[in-house]
């Protein structure tokens, strides 16, 4: 038989994961800011690899929206334009009024307490990147509370999008940050308590016009 078709042995880039995994996490530590550059050359040293791996990683991070190349400036962590503020706001309203919808109807009072979990862990929040995290991962909570997985994965596409949306965010402004974020996403659990739908779907879609209104100094009014 020939090889023509055959299933190629999957190559292990189990290095240039955890490369990526490194630069991921630095870019939501803050230690690179949107616009940041990150040279190959750099990183290889700081991370004590090759650039192989590195150049893999940097692609592995540009697939998930994190990173920009162009030939005239290398990688760089992407800096969102007005066109990917709408467009991520757009398409995570549709998500997670599904997502909410879901959870009304599907959710376990195990899977509703898992929300509430991660709203007690905001309270304990020490800084505007960690407050960052907690906002993401009561989001991952609710999407796992839909029991829908093309939905659950559909969220993890641009998960990490979202995540530096939140950090551009912050980025812009961090007045009442801490302090307001923790009872407004109480507010939402309670709603996802009570399954009340007019009032999730309702505080849901303020919550996220809250973070859109930050960055683009208007309204949204879809």
């Amino acid at each position: 038989m020939s090889d023509q078709g055959k299933v190629v042995p999957a190559r292990r880039r189990g290095l240039a994961d955890e490369v990526a995994d490194s630069i991921r996490e630095a870019i939501f530590s803050g230690a690179y800011a949107p616009g940041a550059q990150l040279r190959e050359v750099e990183l290889s040293g700081a991370l004590d690899v090759s650039r192989g791996p590195v150049r893999e990683a940097l692609l592995k991070l540009e697939r998930e929206g994190l990173v920009r190349s162009a030939w005239h400036r290398g990688a760089t962590v992407t800096t969102l334009s007005p066109d990917d503020v709408a467009e991520l706001d757009s398409l995570r309203g549709v998500l997670e009024q599904l997502a909410v919808r879901e959870v009304l109807a599907r959710a376990s009072d195990e899977d509703i307490a898992a929300v509430e979990k991660v709203v007690d862990a905001m309270d304990r929040a020490v800084d505007e990147h960690e407050m960052v995290r907690c906002d993401i991962a009561f989001h991952d909570a609710v999407y796992a509370a839909a029991r829908h997985r093309r939905l659950e994965e559909a969220w993890q596409a641009i998960r990490c999008q979202v995540h530096l949306f939140l950090l551009t965010r912050i980025g812009r402004s961090t007045d009442g940050y801490l302090s307001h974020i923790p009872a407004e996403h109480r507010e939402l659990a309670t709603a996802l308590r009570a399954r009340d739908a007019e009032a999730a779907l309702a505080l849901f879609a303020a919550h996220r016009r809250g973070a859109f209104t930050v960055l683009t100094g208007t309204t949204d009014e879809n």
